[in-house]
């Protein structure tokens, strides 16, 4: 990856009495997929607006390819928001026609890119259906085609998985690989989806509250809990998950133990030996074990490891 393309400094966002982004200070390399991994609410939007030049900061400075957003070129910056924008009344490919068209793309290079966006994305046998007709699927796709119609440098992606099925988030995943090794393009997408932060990124932001709490990529984010592997546990009686946590945070060997989404997890070394013991202290106690799963340190446990808490709290 080559020199960075976008640098934020000391970014500040407020809204009255509000901090949604605090000090916000990074750098995104040319031609990588770079994720914002955070719950609903941490700040992941509003830091991309304010690096795509939408939001003005409170405090603090965006430069893009070095110059500062407002003076950046418009041109070179593609922006998929949450929200589906669309021209209802036209078709597909009108409404990417006249996306160019705002761009001043050329004819022949307009042509030419609608037809290879709308095969890349699936969408060929609906060139031509009017878009309000076509299902949540097909409108997030389209979605993201406006943003790339004008064949942008930075492409600002804020949650472009949201509400998809798995065949067609997989198709995304695969487009947007597509885009960085195929064309080169630096792309920003936020999520709060471990798996797809986890899949995409080649380096993720960990973001809560409008505070960085981590940057790096997957592989060393997982590595800062050590080794050792997650054992989760889901007793008959959930009630009883306070009392077992107590009990298990007294044995030796067993690096940390918390709750998650209802379930006693256990982060050990050699995890698996350790499951016989796990389970008589839970059964001494009368509880019982209903089901059981063994993993490795996941993008989630990381995040529980920085703030106490599960990521889509």
């Amino acid at each position: 990856m080559g020199p960075y393309v976008i640098n934020a400094e000391h970014l500040t966002k407020r809204f009255g009495d509000q901090t949604v982004v605090d000090d916000l200070s990074l750098s995104i390399k040319k031609s990588e997929v770079f994720g914002f991994l955070g719950p609903n609410g941490a700040g992941k939007t509003t830091s991309i607006r304010m690096m795509a030049g939408l939001l003005r900061p409170t405090s603090g400075r965006v430069f893009l390819d070095g110059a500062e957003t407002v003076s950046a070129r418009k041109e070179q910056i593609g922006i998929c928001p949450q929200e589906i924008i669309l021209w209802n009344a036209l078709t597909c490919r009108e409404n990417l026609a006249f996306m160019g068209k705002t761009y001043r793309v050329r004819a022949c290079d307009l042509r030419e890119r609608i037809e290879r966006l709308l095969t890349l994305l699936s969408l060929s046998d609906q060139a031509d259906q009017v878009a309000s007709n076509l299902s949540g699927g097909m409108k997030r796709r389209l979605n993201i085609a406006l943003a790339l119609v004008h064949n942008p440098e930075i492409v600002f992606l804020d949650e472009p998985s949201a509400g998809l099925d798995p065949q067609t988030r997989q198709l995304l995943w695969d487009f947007i690989r597509s885009l960085r090794d195929d064309e080169g393009k630096t792309i920003v997408l936020t999520t709060h989806v471990m798996e797809e932060a986890d899949a995409l990124s080649d380096r993720i932001a960990i973001i809560d509250h409008g505070k960085l709490l981590r940057l790096d990529t997957s592989t060393n984010l997982k590595k800062t809990l050590g080794k050792g592997d997650i054992i989760e546990l889901l007793l008959a009686d959930r009630r009883r998950n306070g009392a077992v946590l107590r009990r298990l945070r007294g044995i030796k060997g067993i690096e940390e133990v918390y709750e998650l989404k209802g379930r006693v997890a256990v982060r050990a070394l050699n995890a698996a030996s350790r499951l016989p013991s796990v389970i008589n202290l839970i059964e001494s106690t009368g509880g019982r074990v209903a089901d059981i799963t063994i993993h490795g340190n996941t993008l989630e446990d990381v995040f529980i490891h920085l703030t106490g808490r599960a990521l889509r709290d």
